[in-house]
């Protein structure tokens, strides 16, 4: 039953996660669209191109388009870059501060022992083989480098393996846990005095 509720402790967060991607996206769409759309501005960078030139238009709309492309792509890379940080920055502080994610509050689980530091470990292995590597894949996809982003696609796969696989053990202790010397347990609540039976003689 641990095992079970850990594991939808981290489809919560998880879930949190694909949220933030899918809101990141919508904005990073929208600012490739902008950057596309803006007819007036394209319009002064080409003839700006174009008057300098000096007669090869081909290589002044090249120019043109590669500047495009590459900020397009860096709105996409600055689009991950974020939703590792945020990632990072929610599973430390709710560690740090409260001992539990959203996920493992909901299911009644938290991480003992509780510190800045420790949580800060935990916290950047656990995004580490959920996002990051995932993330760095992505954009060398997106930068054309296929057989290497195959290979770190790879690596993320064996490492998200690697970090919950140890859980379905005795231990019941991922690599995230090993690595900030952490343990996931029980919240241990019990009922109130008020609400015990009662003996009567």
């Amino acid at each position: 039953m641990p095992t079970f509720r850990r594991a939808v402790a981290w489809f919560i967060d998880f879930a949190l996660v694909v949220a933030l991607a899918s809101v990141l996206a919508v904005l990073t769409f929208n600012r490739i669209s902008t950057l596309v759309t803006d007819v007036p501005e394209l319009a002064t960078r080409g003839g700006f191109d174009l008057l300098t030139s000096r007669g090869d238009v081909v290589d002044a709309s090249e120019d043109l388009g590669l500047s495009l492309w590459n900020k397009s792509v860096l709105y996409v890379e600055q689009a991950f870059g974020l939703l590792v940080v945020v990632t990072f920055l929610y599973q430390w502080a709710c560690l740090a501060l409260i001992g539990r994610t959203l996920g493992k509050g909901l299911t009644g689980l938290r991480i003992t022992p509780r510190g800045p530091g420790a949580a800060a470990r935990r916290a950047a292995v656990t995004t580490t083989a959920d996002v990051a590597v995932y993330a760095v894949a992505c954009v060398l996809l997106i930068e054309g480098r296929f057989a290497l982003s195959v290979l770190v696609w790879a690596v993320a796969v064996a490492l998200f393996l690697v970090n919950a696989l140890p859980v379905l053990g005795a231990g019941r202790r991922s690599l995230a846990d090993r690595v900030a010397g952490t343990s996931v347990t029980g919240l241990g609540l019990s009922r109130p005095d008020a609400m015990r039976p009662v003996r009567t003689f």
